[in-house]
């Protein structure tokens, strides 16, 4: 981690959390800060716009739980973008339940602060998975990595198909689907995550806005079209990260990324990993095809699709958290 990022990180977990000082919270383990109705003990990371921090809710309905508080930075509250964004976060997250997405249990805003507090996945992210295998000179085996592919199509199908209370279509696409928002716990759960930059067309959010990492964009979210077919180029993307532990498009600048994606430069999957079965490195192709036409319609039919390149077996969570304690020494 660069020097300059640790420092931020340090100066942000030195805060006081919400006005109160710093000081433990009544009836509390006496390790943590009192923020709202949660305890929280330590930082866990922090982005662009937001922290998140391990903690225990200290009291309502799910008192005793671990959970992560995600907190918007104190210098953005003030600023009125960042804070419907986060707002929005809230919202659409809150609408969404499924064994493969976090669950959010709740938001509001303590002494000022804006939070979400959501299910604490105690482990590690994709990308970290990634950058671990890429270390130790190992490959996750392919039909584990097509698994996890796998999972993340069921979640982002279940997103898609969301309904509001009412019943109406939510029309939500996450945006920034990537290794890095793919967590898998110690104990073999696996979780989409992070929302922030999702749109959904019930709440009138306009679909004509790039987000997302630039490696992960399709060539129609580059110009400017955002819709489902998004998540799918994403979701792609990811998989081939699995099978090769490289990123399908390259560049320094993020303006040769984009070249790379909409001229379809990259390397063929079989020609960085020659194991990978013909027919599998098929539905990369047609999932990379530059016409949405000839992908996959939906997330379910690109995960029906790959389920003929898995052993069910690879997805019990004996098996998931074997791999996340082998690769990081976890207990």
């Amino acid at each position: 981690m660069p020097a300059a990022i640790a420092g931020q990180l340090a100066q942000d977990a030195n805060r006081p959390l919400a006005g109160r000082g710093g000081s433990p919270s009544p009836g509390s383990s006496g390790g943590g800060i009192r923020f709202g109705h949660y305890e929280v003990s330590s930082l866990i990371g922090r982005g662009g716009m937001a922290a998140v921090y391990r903690g225990t809710a200290l009291e309502g309905r799910w008192r005793g739980r671990p959970v992560a508080i995600k907190r918007l930075l104190p210098e953005l509250v003030k600023d009125e973008a960042y804070v419907t964004r986060f707002l929005r976060e809230a919202a659409l997250s809150q609408q969404l339940s499924h064994p493969y997405i976090v669950t959010v249990y709740e938001s509001g805003i303590v002494d000022g602060a804006h939070f979400i507090a959501m299910e604490l996945v105690d482990g590690r992210d994709l990308a970290q998975v990634i950058r671990r295998c890429a270390d130790l000179g190992i490959r996750l085996p392919v039909d584990f990595a097509v698994f996890l592919a796998h999972v993340l199509l069921e979640a982002l199908e279940s997103a898609h198909q969301a309904q509001g209370p009412d019943g109406t279509p939510l029309g939500i696409v996450h945006c920034d689907v990537s290794p890095s928002n793919l967590f898998i716990s110690r104990t073999g759960d696996i979780k989409l995550g992070d929302f922030g930059v999702a749109r959904s067309a019930a709440a009138g959010h306009s679909t004509e806005i790039v987000a997302g990492k630039p490696y992960y964009l399709s060539p129609e979210v580059i110009d400017g079209r955002v819709g489902p077919e998004a998540d799918l180029w994403a979701a792609a993307a990811t998989l081939y990260e699995l099978l090769t532990l490289h990123r399908p498009f390259a560049g320094e600048r993020a303006e040769e990324v984009f070249e790379a994606i909409c001229h379809g430069r990259r390397r063929p999957v079989r020609e960085l990993r020659p194991e990978v079965p013909e027919p599998l490195a098929a539905l990369l192709e047609r999932a990379f095809s530059p016409s949405t036409r000839r992908r996959f319609p939906t997330a379910a039919s690109f995960a029906q699709e790959l389920e003929a390149h898995y052993d069910e077996r690879v997805g019990t969570p004996l098996g998931i958290a074997a791999v996340v304690r082998g690769l990081f020494g976890l207990r």
